[in-house]
């Protein structure tokens, strides 16, 4: 959203919490908080009104939570600013659409971090968050980034998600997949290990540019909003499971190693002693 205006709602039942969220917001020359909202309900309708590309949710609101608040917003349309074409790339401003969704709360859980993720969020944080990486966030965000990689997020997937029994006993992925090609499949199993877009271009042993285009054709024909989307998608399919040391026989093994793990810089000060 280069030389563009964030639009930011910020919902949080507490009334001191939002409109210090917003005073730090709204003091940044790319960013405007355009409503303050009490609950999950009023957070929806503030965002569709106000076309807002990034809403702060905290998790635990009356009426509507921030849960099914995100899964709102995220079922309204295309992912946020930074959604790839069909070739991979990002969208022209015209192109782009929706809201992305940051979780807000105060319980350091994975389980509430799975849940955010799953619902459509594409970032987490706690509310005694600094400013400055509050503001970062919501940059990341907006650019259509995950404050979460997807090595970070496959941690999460593997403890939380189970493909459907008769995946496991077949030891094949869901028909769900049935739309993707041979390479779009090699492409989301090495999404789902962690890997990045040049560490799947040594494994398949293309460009940079084909790895990006058989992302954006996953993400396009599984309908999903980004890569950490993807990942949950690959283990909800039973593309890969938890504890899977190898990739498929139809896909040969890979020879380099899984992704690098990495969070964001508000991730990595909460595990600090």
């Amino acid at each position: 959203m280069t030389g563009q205006v964030i639009r930011v709602v910020v919902a949080d039942d507490q009334e001191l919490v939002r409109s210090g969220f917003a005073l730090i917001l709204g003091v940044q020359p790319d960013i405007e908080v355009v409503a303050e909202a009490g609950d999950g309900a009023e957070a929806v309708e503030a965002v569709r009104r106000y076309g807002a590309d990034v809403a702060l949710l905290d998790i635990r609101m009356p009426r509507m939570d921030g849960i099914e608040a995100c899964r709102a917003i995220s079922a309204d349309g295309p992912a946020g600013p930074g959604e790839r074409r069909a070739d991979g790339e990002r969208g022209t401003d015209e192109e782009r659409g929706g809201c992305r969704v940051v979780m807000l709360t105060t319980f350091d859980s994975d389980e509430y971090v799975y849940e955010a993720l799953h619902a459509g969020a594409s970032g987490f944080l706690l509310k005694d968050v600094r400013r400055d990486d509050l503001v970062h966030a919501v940059r990341v965000v907006a650019r259509g980034d995950s404050l979460l990689a997807p090595s970070v997020a496959r941690r999460l997937v593997e403890q939380y998600t189970r493909p459907a029994p008769s995946v496991l006993r077949a030891r094949r992925p869901g028909p769900r997949l049935d739309v993707l090609t041979g390479r779009e499949r090699e492409t989301l199993l090495l999404l789902a290990r962690g890997l990045s877009n040049a560490e799947i271009a040594a494994e398949l042993v293309v460009s940079d540019h084909t790895v990006k285009t058989h992302v954006g054709n996953v993400l396009a024909k599984l309908g999903l909003r980004d890569r950490i989307q993807a990942v949950i998608c690959a283990y909800e399919t039973g593309l890969i499971v938890a504890g899977d040391a190898a990739l498929p026989e139809a896909t040969g093994t890979p020879r380099g190693g899984a992704g690098r793990a990495w969070s964001s810089p508000v991730s990595a000060r909460k595990r600090r002693p």
